[in-house]
């Protein structure tokens, strides 16, 4: 009679240690889904710009995944970025940015400025130029991608973006 209460504790172990087994599984497969990667595109480039030496104009588009985030950063040189589809959470750190809407030279007006120290939201038609004394981080807190469309003047050679 030992043997057989036995028996039910040892199901109980083997079903418990399955568990674990399924859990511990699924948690690894969650940790290597990892973090959502943004994509950078480049669409064209011209290292010959006139009244501007030793200089690359460049345009781009980026697609930030929902729950992707970009950490802290600055450019070394000009960025105009147009925000297209999705809504992105801004966070100046040093500097400000004025977020503009509307076409340039006709009806572009500033529909907020976001200051170091808070974060704002830039939603598609809204625009934003950033120097290199604008050090910002962002993120995807929506449930949809975000599509920029990037502008950059930098000096030739540098990164599209530098840490910190």
């Amino acid at each position: 009679m030992l043997r057989g209460l036995r028996r039910p504790r040892t199901a109980w172990l083997v079903l418990a240690a399955c568990a674990l087994l399924a859990a511990g599984a699924a948690i690894g497969w969650a940790a290597s889904a990892g973090t959502p990667e943004v994509k950078r595109i480049p669409l064209a480039q011209s290292k010959h710009v006139r009244g501007a030496a030793d200089r690359t104009l460049g345009l781009t588009r980026v697609e930030i995944p929902a729950g992707a985030k970009l950490a802290l950063h600055h450019h070394q040189g000009t960025q105009i970025a147009y925000v297209e589809s999705g809504v992105l959470t801004y966070t100046v750190v040093e500097g400000e940015v004025n977020v503009r809407r509307g076409t340039p030279g006709e009806d572009a007006h500033v529909v907020k400025r976001i200051t170091a120290g808070h974060t704002g939201r830039i939603k598609p038609g809204e625009w934003i130029v950033e120097q290199p004394s604008t050090h910002h981080k962002a993120a995807n807190k929506g449930h949809q991608k975000i599509t920029i469309f990037l502008s950059t003047l930098l000096k030739t050679g540098a990164p599209p973006s530098t840490p910190g």
